[in-house]
């Protein structure tokens, strides 16, 4: 049987029935509105692989050269980092729900733009403005989802977020496959429209969802934080001992941390603790994307013609597949993130990665010489492996690890920086993708095979286990004894340090937070 407890605050608390009580039932109901801002990033990564198969829509834009075809790619990329300096604000001053509503509004007029487009340039532009406002809604969704879900819960529901993405991706392959064989300019615009109702779904349902209560306490709302605590964490219980820990825990780190630390660019490097945070967010930021994954995702289409896959249909076909292979892999992967910790999924996922990019280099090459169903047959098998391996550690984890290892202060500016990198890596990988397949064809695999080993090795030296640790506490393992978070745990590791059983609460707190702050801060 499975463990029966979890822990919080230092103590072991029973599990909760989430189906037994009905507000939590509601909260994880409505909080797919928050969820679905990776499906329609999803979609788009799908969608692009479809137009290219799609005769219309290369017909429309005279069959883009491959230098063109990676400029439309990455102009979405290229949208999202211009709105990297506003991302961080918008969570932060107006909240999670406005955030993700604001970035829905501004990718609705993206989608209209793509839709129109007569001409490549309004197409560029239309994914320009989408991934702006993709880059909004990204920032603040996952915060709210890891922020407001119960304690219990947090890993698995964070980390279902980004692996949405396939679902996503899954529609998009589908509805591109569905509209091949329209023979007018809708075979391109109408899986282009479409983008848009994910996005018309959250503006109207993200304020089903109730706000974070870690923001609300951040600008002076506690009432209001506990009451949504006690609604969806107890059925409205105020009194209720969970809670009531929960709550002190969230409100005296918070206030610590508004004390203690600055909220500026410059705290994420500040301290030891942060620059070690900076360092995985920089590199699973890149490793997201340059592990390779980034040649199929976008140029599936490409890859296939290297083993001799010319046809359209086949050729959606098999992105149709890969996109069930790779939703039902991710989101599987979520319950087990708890049960096996982050840090054995990476390694794994890393070393599986690596192999199969081997093997999958080696098909290319075998078939580039020798043209056979062989080669060709072990490279797409070794497609759908690779994928599953990369689920391990790069899909859900590249979101809810992110956020869990920061401060609340940091968490919006650091899950920015995170997500810059991601954009900054997709650009790179967008445009100069198509031109090395085009010039170099299988030998391009042979770097990524390199870049792999180079992932293990940073992600084996640097990545910190955070299995079974409340969100507030996760600080310790990155800042020791200099950690700032409040609430019974600190308390109990003040009585450790200073061998004190009876010192008052509130007095413990203060009196480790002065000891400990000059060192965090030296």
């Amino acid at each position: 049987m499975g463990k029966t407890t979890f822990e919080l605050a230092g103590r072991e608390w029973p599990k909760v029935k989430w189906w037994k009580m009905k507000n939590m039932t509601m909260l994880y109901f409505t909080l797919w509105a928050a969820m679905l801002t990776s499906a329609t990033n999803g979609y788009d990564g799908s969608l692009m692989n479809g137009l290219e198969s799609i005769q219309p829509w290369l017909s429309t834009f005279n069959t883009p050269t491959s230098a063109t075809l990676g400029l439309i790619t990455a102009s979405m990329s290229i949208g999202s980092m211009l709105a990297i300096p506003f991302v961080p604000y918008v969570a932060d001053l107006l909240g999670r729900r406005t955030g993700v509503m604001i970035g829905c509004s501004i990718m609705i007029c993206g989608v209209a733009l793509i839709c129109i487009g007569f001409h490549v340039a309004l197409f560029i532009v239309g994914r320009l403005v989408l991934g702006f406002g993709i880059a909004i809604a990204h920032g603040s969704a996952p915060l709210l989802i890891t922020e407001v879900v119960h304690p219990q819960h947090r890993a698995i529901y964070s980390t279902i977020y980004n692996t949405l993405w396939y679902l996503g991706s899954l529609i998009g392959s589908w509805v591109s496959f569905g509209t091949n064989n329209i023979q007018t300019q809708w075979a391109w615009r109408l899986p282009c429209l479409l983008q848009a109702i994910p996005s018309l779904v959250q503006i109207v349902m993200i304020w089903t969802v109730p706000e974070s209560p870690r923001w609300l306490i951040s600008k002076g709302k506690p009432n209001e934080a506990k009451a949504i605590l006690a609604k969806y964490h107890a059925q409205g219980d105020l009194d209720d001992e969970l809670v009531n820990v929960e709550f002190n825990e969230i409100q005296q780190t918070i206030a610590l941390e508004q004390e203690y630390e600055r909220n500026a660019w410059s705290e994420l490097w500040s301290t030891p603790g942060n620059r070690h945070r900076l360092i995985i967010l920089v590199s699973i930021g890149f490793f997201s994307q340059w592990s390779g994954n980034g040649i199929v995702s976008y140029y599936l289409p490409q890859v296939l013609k290297l083993i001799g896959v010319t046809d359209h249909t086949t050729q959606l076909e098999i992105n149709g597949y890969l996109s069930i292979v790779q939703l039902v892999s991710a989101v599987t992967i979520c319950f087990f993130v708890d049960k096996v910790g982050r840090r054995p999924l990476f390694i794994t996922s890393c070393i599986g990665m690596l192999l199969s990019f081997i093997s999958t280099t080696i098909g290319l090459a075998r078939y580039a010489v020798t043209p056979n169903s062989a080669a060709a047959n072990a490279v797409i098998v070794f497609i759908f492996i690779y994928y599953i391996f990369y689920n391990l550690g790069f899909c859900g984890l590249l979101v809810s690890y992110s956020a869990e290892i920061l401060p609340y202060r940091i968490r919006a500016k650091g899950l920015t920086v995170m997500f810059f990198c991601v954009d900054l890596s997709l650009w790179f990988n967008q445009y100069v993708n198509p031109v090395a397949l085009d010039n170099i064809k299988w030998k391009y695999y042979l770097v990524y095979v390199v870049w792999l080993a180079f992932e293990f090795v940073v992600v084996y030296f640097f990545y910190i286990e955070t299995k079974n640790t409340p969100l507030e506490e996760i600080v310790k393992h990155f800042d020791g004894d200099s950690a700032i978070y409040g609430g019974d745990a600190a308390t109990a590791k003040a009585r450790h340090l200073t061998g004190e059983d009876d010192v008052p609460v509130d007095a413990t707190v203060v009196n480790t937070t002065e000891k400990t702050t000059g060192e965090h801060l030296a």
